[in-house]
């Protein structure tokens, strides 16, 4: 028999932004939390200037986590006419010396007149890029961001957004109580599947944002938003990645449509994600197929799905994308929640956030969004 939950409304609050820039406001979660998110909507504090290309150069003063770091994950958004690119960078601050600056990723909104892609080959002394993810040897204290805005177009790209998810790997995430207002809620959400389309393979993570993107497309009504899986899918393809599961390149084109913020970062616990299920936002979390469900298979590959409630348990609703509704299966399942944990730690508890600038957030307790 299904379990029967209740639906909850989504609230829009007015417009308001706000920027966390160098010194971090959660000093108390940077004692216990392995994870720090710094997101920026002003850049007046950045150098502006001008490359041998022509091309606009933002660069970042020192941006300094409430803790000490060794991986970093930057993502963006950003009004991008066709024709145009943005190359993100960063440079990270060690104590005793600063790296090189590592390229995080190359992104244009069509892929044609500039590549969209992830960069091989840039591993040293200092750490790598692990597609998207800046990986260091050793911790460092702050970062130092490099934005390139280029392109053919006569209209330059601008920049919305700008977030830092930054991690530190040799902590282990704190546990919380459970947020039991989320138990026995649900977010009506379309329900689509990867495994409709004959070449799906990698495919959960642009069918797990084209459902998020068609919740806000209802609620908001904005049908441009209402995309099928293919359409999202070319959208966040990654030429050198050679697939759709680039994190960043995901959230910059949902962050891409007027109105609409969206960006990564890790989460300690799930009370964090019930937070967000009381407040009627869905979240794409990352995690293992095989550790969702005992008795699966390992695929060797992370898997996105997307968080739409808690059963009356506070088991974990979930639209997964790998189901094969030609076979009559719903995209919706009920996952264990001890499964969840476990499958969702093994990409240090990412998710991807989308939502309108307007939306009223849950209470940032832990300084992650």
């Amino acid at each position: 028999m299904k379990t029967q939950l209740r639906s909850i409304a989504f609230i829009l609050l007015p417009l308001m932004t706000a920027g966390l820039f160098c010194e971090g406001t959660h000093l108390r979660a940077a004692e216990t939390s392995p994870n720090h998110f710094i997101g920026l909507d002003h850049f007046a504090n950045f150098t502006q200037s001008q490359n041998t290309n022509g091309e606009t150069v933002l660069l970042s003063p020192p941006i300094k986590s409430t803790m000490a770091w060794n991986e970093l994950i930057v993502s963006w958004n950003a009004v991008a006419p066709a024709g145009t690119f943005v190359k993100i960078e960063a440079s990270a601050i060690l104590p005793d010396h600063k790296t090189k600056f590592y390229t995080l990723g190359l992104w244009s909104p069509d892929n044609h007149a500039f590549a969209r892609t992830s960069v091989r080959g840039q591993k040293n002394a200092d750490g790598k890029v692990d597609t998207d993810t800046l990986v260091l040897k050793h911790l460092a204290t702050a970062a130092q961001i490099r934005v390139t805005l280029g392109g053919t177009n006569s209209t330059p790209p601008k920049l919305k957004f700008l977030g830092l998810s930054f991690c530190n790997s040799e902590m282990a995430p704190p546990q919380y109580p459970p947020n039991r207002a989320a138990w026995d809620v649900i977010i009506p959400t379309p329900e689509r599947s990867q495994m409709n389309y004959p070449q799906e393979k990698g495919w959960c993570s642009p069918t797990s944002v084209s459902m998020d993107l068609a919740r806000w497309a209802n609620v908001l009504h904005r049908p441009e938003m209402n995309l099928d899986v293919p359409e999202v899918a070319a959208k966040v393809y990654d030429q050198t990645f050679d697939g759709t599961g680039n994190w960043p390149f995901n959230t910059a084109f949902a962050g891409s449509f007027s109105g609409m913020k969206s960006y990564v970062t890790r989460f300690d616990d799930l009370t964090e994600l019930e937070a967000w299920v009381t407040n009627g936002i869905p979240v794409v979390l990352s995690t293992r197929w095989d550790l969702l469900k005992p008795g699966r298979k390992d695929t060797g590959s992370g898997h996105l799905i997307l968080c739409i409630g808690f059963t009356p348990e506070g088991d974990v609703v979930i639209n997964d994308p790998a189901t094969h509704m030609d076979r009559g299966d719903s995209v919706r399942h009920i996952y264990k929640r001890a499964d969840v944990i476990k499958s969702w730690q093994t990409s240090r508890n990412t998710v991807y956030l989308i939502y309108p600038t307007g939306a009223k957030l849950p209470e940032d307790r832990y300084g992650h969004w």
